[in-house]
């Protein structure tokens, strides 16, 4: 089946560019020149790739990164003039799959489509899915909603999640977490667990001082709480 890709990009000659040799690549192509239409064509046209330009007239397209992941989880592929390392690790933490700067070679470009198409056609199997109250986390799409709505997290508060959630209602301790999390040069870096699971209990629990799914273990470490140990 032919795939689907979505180009978001200001610049009506690159837009061009794109069109035509991913056309002749056997892509269907879409497109939209500013972060609204880029926003809204990702709802609504359910594309299988996006390739954003974070340029726009409209809005960062940083925050784009953040929107279309709310809603999808295609595979992303920056496209920009930004080359520093700051803007890169930004797009990455929002949950941008690759980074290519401009000028690029068409080349390399397609080569980097059909890793990500062929990794996002891979994930497409059964979900790995675990839900705690009203919150569902899919391991396999790196997804998580809270009674029905996307829930956008960063990097490495995905990263805490996940860790849990493949281990529910088990207490885990915190130095485990941190060698899983941030690596074994951290594993006595508490403070940075605290912050963490701070910012998760914001976004999933009803009531973060009050948590019924992140579940602190006194001087042991955490738990998600499926209520099913």
């Amino acid at each position: 089946m032919t795939a689907h890709l979505l180009v978001i990009d200001d610049e009506p000659h690159i837009r061009k560019f794109l069109r035509i040799s991913l056309t002749a690549n056997g892509y269907r192509v879409s497109e939209a020149a500013t972060a609204q239409e880029g926003c809204e064509a990702a709802r609504t046209l359910s594309p299988d790739l996006v390739i954003l330009d974070l340029g726009l007239p409209d809005g960062d397209g940083q925050e784009v990164i953040s929107a279309i992941r709310a809603v999808s989880a295609c595979p992303v592929l920056v496209l920009s003039v930004r080359a520093d390392e700051f803007d890169k690790v930004e797009a990455l933490d929002r949950g941008a799959n690759d980074y290519v700067v401009k000028p690029f070679g068409i080349a390399e470009l397609m080569a980097r489509l059909r890793v990500l198409l062929r990794a996002d056609r891979t994930s497409q199997q059964p979900a790995e899915v675990v839900t705690a109250g009203a919150v569902s986390i899919d391991l396999t799409r790196r997804l998580v909603t809270r009674r029905g709505e996307a829930v956008h997290l960063s990097r490495r508060e995905w990263d805490l999640l996940s860790c849990l959630a493949r281990h529910p209602d088990h207490v885990l301790p915190h130095r485990q977490i941190l060698k899983e999390v941030w690596g074994p040069a951290h594993v006595e870096d508490t403070a940075y667990l605290r912050v963490y699971m701070g910012q998760l209990r914001q976004k999933l629990e009803d009531n973060p001082a009050e948590p019924k799914l992140l579940l602190t273990e006194s001087s042991l470490g955490y738990r998600l709480n499926t209520g099913e140990g």
